[in-house]
C-alpha cells in the first residue's frame, strides 16, 4: 500500500514548479534586466539615486495642486458689469432741467452697468461707476451733475447683476447660484452657504473654475489653513469632487485592491502602511517592486549598454526594486514618491511556495498513512 505515497511524491515532485501562488517571484521581474534586449528597465532604488528618481518626469497627474493665494478685498462692495444702478437726483432750483416745479426729485429708470463699466445720465453723458464702492461712485456722480445742477444731491442704490455671483455646482448639500454678499466673500463661505461638502465624499477635492483657468486643493488642506482661503470673484464656479487619482496594490501586500491617493503625495512606505504593509509569511522583502508607464515622450536617450540615467526613463515600463531588509532601503521607500495609477507589487518568497509544495506532500503522506491505517 506504500505505492499510493510513492505515486503521491513522485507526482508533486513533477508538478512542484507549477504550485499555484498569490504573486510573482522577484526573479521572474527581475530577471529581465539580464536580457539582452529588455522590455523594461528595472531600477534599484538606494538613497544614493531617490532624489534623481524624484525628479523624472511625474506621471498620472501634473504633479501638484495649483491653487490661489488669499487677497483681501476691500470692505465695501463694489459695483461690477451687470449690476443695476437707481439714481435718484434731489434738486430745489426752481429752473431744474431735471425736476418738475411740484418735486424736486427725479427718480431716473434703473440702469445696468456696461460692459465698459458705464451708466448713462440725462444732460451729463456716460459716467464710469464700474469697481468703484457705492459712496463713491455716488459722489463720482453727483460731481459730473454740477454742471447742470450746481445744488443738486444723488441717491444711488445698486442691485447685484449676474456678475457679482458664484456658481456652487456640485458635491454640496445645496448647490446652485449665491450672490457675494461683499467682496470678501470667501470659498469657504460659499461651501457652507450650500450646506458644506456632501458626507460620503472620499477625499474631496475643492475645485475653482475662474477665467478659464482651473485651481484645485484638497479639502482638508483648504480648511486647515486660513491663507489658502481665497475670496471669490462674480462669475466663479465652484466644484467638490472626489480625488480621483489612485494606486493599485497587489501581491504580497496586506489587501490586494485599487487604493485612493489620501493625501496630497503619498511615499512607497506610506503607500505600503496605506494596504496594511506587506504578508510576514509571503513576502519577499528583498524585492517590493513599483510599476509605472511612462510616455514615450518623456524618455531619454542613454548610451548603449547604460541601464540607468538620472534625467529620466529609459524605456515606457520601469520596475522600480526596493530591498526592505536593508536601512538603504527604507529610507530609500521613505522617500520615494508614489505617482497615481502606479502598481506596488509585493513579490513572494521562494519559501513560500517550497512550503506549499511541502504542505501538500504532507497531506498527501497522510492521507496515504490513514489509508494504509485503514488497511491494517
Amino acid at each position: 500500500m506504500m505505492t499510493w505515497a510513492a505515486a503521491g511524491l513522485s507526482v508533486l515532485a513533477l508538478t512542484a514548479c507549477s504550485v499555484p501562488r498569490g504573486s510573482a517571484l522577484s526573479s521572474e521581474i527581475l530577471s529581465e534586466q539580464n536580457s539582452d534586449a529588455p522590455s523594461y528597465q528595472v531600477v534599484s532604488v538606494t538613497r544614493d539615486n531617490v532624489a534623481e528618481l524624484t525628479a523624472w518626469p511625474v506621471t498620472g497627474w501634473k504633479g501638484e495642486y495649483k491653487w490661489l493665494a488669499n487677497p483681501r478685498g476691500p470692505q465695501s462692495q463694489l459695483i461690477r458689469t451687470g449690476d443695476v444702478v437707481s439714481v435718484v437726483v434731489w434738486d430745489n432750483q426752481d429752473n431744474s432741467l431735471l425736476s418738475n416745479g411740484v418735486s424736486k426729485q427725479a427718480s431716473l429708470p434703473p440702469m445696468v452697468v456696461s460692459a465698459t463699466g458705464m451708466i448713462f445720465m440725462p444732460y451729463v453723458g456716460e459716467v464710469e461707476i464700474r469697481n468703484l464702492t457705492q459712496p463713491a461712485a455716488r459722489a463720482k456722480i453727483q460731481e459730473a451733475m454740477t454742471e447742470v445742477a450746481p445744488e443738486a444731491q444723488v441717491q444711488l442704490a445698486v442691485q447685484q447683476g449676474a456678475g457679482n455671483a458664484a456658481d456652487l455646482v456640485g458635491g454640496v448639500s445645496a448647490p446652485g447660484s449665491y450672490p457675494l454678499p461683499s467682496r470678501n466673500y470667501s470659498i469657504l463661505s460659499l461651501i457652507a452657504a450650500g450646506g458644506g461638502i456632501r458626507p460620503g465624499l472620499e477625499n474631496p477635492l475643492v475645485r475653482l473654475l475662474r477665467g478659464g483657468h482651473v485651481y484645485e486643493i484638497r479639502a482638508e488642506q483648504l480648511m486647515a489653513d486660513p491663507n489658502l482661503n481665497t475670496i471669490l470673484r462674480g462669475g466663479d464656479k465652484v466644484v467638490v469632487a472626489e480625488d480621483d487619482r489612485f494606486f493599485t496594490a497587489l501581491g504580497a501586500t496586506g489587501r490586494e485592491e485599487v487604493v485612493p491617493f489620501t493625501r496630497e503625495s503619498l511615499t512607497a512606505m506610506e503607500a505600503l502602511s496605506t494596504v496594511g504593509g506587506l504578508s510576514d509569511s509571503r513576502a519577499d522583502l528583498k524585492s517590493v517592486l513599483v510599476l509605472r508607464d511612462y510616455p514615450v515622450d518623456d524618455t531619454v536617450p542613454t548610451p548603449e549598454g547604460a541601464d540607468y540615467s538620472a534625467k529620466g526613463p529609459l524605456q515606457e515600463q520601469v520596475v522600480f526594486a526596493f530591498d526592505l531588509t536593508s536601512a538603504d532601503g527604507l529610507f530609500a521607500a521613505r522617500k520615494f514618491e508614489i505617482n497615481p495609477k502606479d502598481t506596488v507589487l509585493g513579490t513572494e518568497t521562494v519559501v513560500t511556495s517550497a512550503r506549499t509544495v511541502l504542505g501538500l506532500i504532507g497531506s498527501v503522506v497522510g492521507v496515504t498513512n490513514a489509508v494504509n491505517n485503514l488497511a491494517e
